[in-house]
């Protein structure tokens, strides 16, 4: 039994962690109709970021650092797509790729950082808690926290002027534009505020688990366009507030079935497979589930045959 509840709170630990990056991508795809695909790189900047201001000695403030972080290279994307005129998807490789050597330099020409002996937001809630019965779910307090004042954020600013201006956008950039908005203002701003989440997500990451590679956000965005997936499944359509919450549910709902698998002994280099079998399914759910009925007849009618 402590072994399933171990095994519940460490997916729900990091489900919610990643469930950040999965709002940023419910923020630039579901609404603002732009698939990001620096957030591999964004996350591993917000990390590494995170981690060098963490061991100077700022553990507050390398939540505000990686968020900058993070807008910097959501801005940086923006300006490619809008300005440039080069394809959102090319855009995200470039400034994925680009950002590979600034995480590097940023970690000291190091391919990794440890951080045992750093004080970081987490050591501080657990010392915080002192001895109390609640301080073994330190991690997980911090990221509901983290989780929650996101989603209050995002929920409210998505139905403000500018968020309906993003939502907009993403439905008919033409029609924005005739309506005297100006949709490049709008794409950068979405993509901004995307990217300081998914910077957010990297930093919570790297200073949960005290150490940070430079492959800590490899796979992100195939694990948050499942979340995705996952959550709309389940909680179908509706308001922001009910997707959003459906996307956080998503994410758990991977990590759940993720460390299943990890906790299965299954072979690590299985691990991307698990991945991209969780995403096929994720995806063609609705269509299988709206071809069910069809499969049904055909098997009544071959029985009745």
């Amino acid at each position: 039994m402590s072994a399933l509840l171990s095994l519940g709170q460490t997916a729900l630990e990091l489900g919610l962690i990643c469930s950040l990056t999965v709002l940023a991508l419910f923020l630039s795809y579901s609404m603002l109709n732009v698939c990001d695909l620096s957030t591999d790189g964004c996350f591993t900047l917000g990390a590494a970021v995170g981690a060098v201001v963490a061991i100077s000695g700022h553990p507050y403030l390398s939540i505000i650092a990686a968020m900058l972080a993070g807008i910097a290279s959501g801005f940086i994307t923006a300006f490619l797509q809008t300005r440039m005129g080069i394809d959102s998807l090319l855009a995200g490789i470039i400034v994925n790729t680009a950002l590979y050597s600034v995480n590097i330099g940023i970690m000291g020409g190091s391919s990794l950082l440890n951080m045992n002996k750093t004080e970081t937001v987490f050591t501080k809630m657990k010392l915080f808690l002192g001895d109390s019965n609640l301080s073994k779910y330190y991690i997980l307090i911090v990221t509901i926290i983290a989780v929650i004042l996101v989603l209050v954020f995002l929920i409210y600013f998505l139905n403000t002027k500018l968020g309906l201006a993003i939502r907009a956008t993403g439905n008919n950039a033409d029609m924005v534009k005739s309506s005297s908005i100006n949709p490049v203002f709008t794409t950068t701003v979405g993509l901004c505020v995307a990217n300081a989440f998914t910077g957010l997500s990297g930093c919570l990451l790297a200073q949960s688990q005290k150490f940070v590679d430079i492959n800590i956000g490899q796979g992100m965005v195939t694990i948050a366009l499942a979340s995705l997936l996952i959550g709309r499944t389940v909680m179908g359509k509706g308001s922001v507030g009910k997707r959003a919450v459906g996307v956080v549910l998503g994410a758990f709902i991977f990590r759940l079935v993720y460390t299943i698998a990890l906790r299965f002994n299954m072979p690590a280099f299985m691990l991307k497979f698990v991945s991209s079998v969780i995403v096929v399914i994720a995806i063609s759910w609705p269509y299988l589930k709206s071809q069910a009925p069809m499969l049904q007849r055909r098997l009544s009618h071959r029985k009745e045959g």
